[in-house]
């Protein structure tokens, strides 16, 4: 299926903060089926829109509306001198996956690192249950690794306490 009208893949503005926050909500409640909290993840995508966070975010536009979007992050390799870059809150809304815009997102993101000289590639993780999700990167040409993500999360609450 091809897209109806055209889609614009461009780096995130201010403007876009209530759409990528409404769909960060969306995918954590898709994947997790976890409830965020509006106001911290509102706090936590303009930190990155203003520059706070060492993050940025493509988007895909569509009649003036936000309907895909993905944020990079990066992390240094001591061991090979270079930032690989996360690739992180992808979603795409339900009205236009399998049209292309996670693919085109990926890869104006891709061409985003590969164009930084210190760029040594891109990571992702992805919840353990996602199969379509592993099967759509995997057709972009990521690769299981044989790390397995862990942490300690200092910060639990996802809604507001009642």
């Amino acid at each position: 299926m091809t897209l109806e009208s055209p889609v614009l893949i461009r780096q995130a503005t201010a403007a876009d903060r209530d759409a990528i926050a409404e769909l960060n909500t969306r995918l954590a409640w898709e994947t997790e089926q976890l409830r965020l909290d509006p106001a911290r993840i509102g706090a936590g995508v303009a930190a990155v829109l203003d520059g706070r966070a060492e993050a940025f975010y493509f988007v895909a536009e569509e009649g003036g509306a936000v309907v895909g979007q993905l944020m990079l992050t990066r992390e240094w390799s001591d061991w090979r001198n270079g930032w690989f870059y996360w690739i992180q809150s992808v979603y795409v809304r339900e009205t236009h996956r399998q049209r292309g815009v996670f693919r085109r997102l990926f890869h104006a993101a891709t061409d985003w690192v590969r164009s930084q000289d210190d760029a040594v590639g891109v990571r992702l993780y992805v919840e353990e249950h996602n199969t379509p999700a592993m099967e759509t990167y995997a057709r972009l040409g990521l690769e299981r690794t044989g790390y397995r993500v862990m942490e300690a999360a200092f910060r639990h609450q996802l809604v507001p306490e009642s």
